[in-house]
């Protein structure tokens, strides 16, 4: 049996931040933020909801979707690169409030890519027959680390958490395949000093290639074809980054996921969001192929072929 996820869940703030109030704020319009990027707005949580919260609430709603007892939870994974603090981490502090007293917990610092990192380390586990459950958790309140001054990057991020629950899944379903990669090269072209910084040319470059070579390495090592492939869902980082995955697979539009709308890019928290709204609108069915596919600061990257279902 392989690994896959049993159960997911989702926390987004309450604050929607549209283009149009953007222009309020800066040199900036709402046509060229939704052609350049195809945001239109982005959740920003309030001063007092940190991370944790909204790491909580997604665990939470994952929990309660997998119906499983917190105590059965071996291990929490939680990707993010804006913890309310240094330490303790984030998964230490949701251990706690969500009662998973058996879990052991650790945080995973990938960026964007964060989700995918801590999915594939998740299968492990489970495969290993460590752990019965892995609670993963992507999270971002990158609002606090956003320059609101600096017009390339503010149109660019929202806030929120999805989160993952991983155990064995039935035969032929579950996670067929996965790549994970890293180039220390590239980190200068998107890191945190006070803010977040990035050389958007250099990341769209990278990101454009390395996504689409990574969901073509998947559905490969899955001894899979594109054809095979029933829904993409990208990392919600740029709708032009995103259409390019697309059509790379050969995928017409209905077929991909699409969020980065509403709730902009989220970092590590943008594919589960997007999974989490996929299967509510029935996008995603029992049995279908997926892939997912994401790429980050470091730079780093990874993909995952699964069929979906318990």
């Amino acid at each position: 049996m392989n690994a896959g996820i049993v159960g997911m869940g989702r926390s987004l703030p309450e604050e929607r931040l549209t283009n149009f109030q953007l222009e309020q704020r800066m040199d900036t319009s709402d046509e060229w933020i939704r052609t350049m990027t195809g945001i239109e707005q982005r959740r920003i949580a309030k001063d007092d909801q940190n991370t944790s919260d909204m790491a909580r609430e997604a665990a939470q709603n994952a929990i309660k979707d997998a119906g499983i007892d917190p105590a059965d939870i071996g291990l929490i994974l939680v990707a993010t690169v804006t913890p309310d603090q240094p330490f303790p981490s984030m998964s230490c502090v949701i251990q706690q409030d969500i009662g998973a007293v058996n879990a052991a917990a650790m945080d995973i610092s990938a960026a964007c890519a964060g989700f995918m990192y801590g999915v594939i380390t998740a299968k492990q586990f489970i495969d290993s027959d460590v752990y019965k459950y892995v609670l993963v958790v992507g999270v971002e309140k990158l609002s606090k680390i956003t320059n609101w001054e600096d017009r390339n990057t503010a149109v660019l991020f929202g806030d929120g958490a999805g989160a993952a629950i991983i155990g064995k899944v039935s035969e032929g379903r579950g996670i067929l395949s996965f790549e994970l990669g890293a180039d220390g090269r590239g980190g200068k072209h998107l890191y945190q000093d006070k803010h977040l910084i990035m050389n958007g040319r250099e990341v769209f470059k990278f990101a454009v290639r390395q996504m689409g070579e990574s969901a073509i390495n998947v559905i490969e090592k899955a001894g899979l074809k594109k054809e095979d492939v029933d829904f993409l869902i990208p990392h919600q980082a740029n709708i032009r980054i995103m259409e390019a995955s697309r059509e790379r697979l050969g995928l017409p539009p209905e077929k991909m996921s699409k969020t980065i709308q509403k709730y902009g890019n989220t970092s590590a928290a943008s594919i589960p969001i997007s999974l989490v709204e996929d299967l509510q609108e029935g996008r995603v069915k029992d049995d279908d192929i997926i892939v997912m596919v994401g790429f980050g600061g470091g730079l780093t990257w990874g993909a995952i072929a699964m069929k979906w279902g318990k």
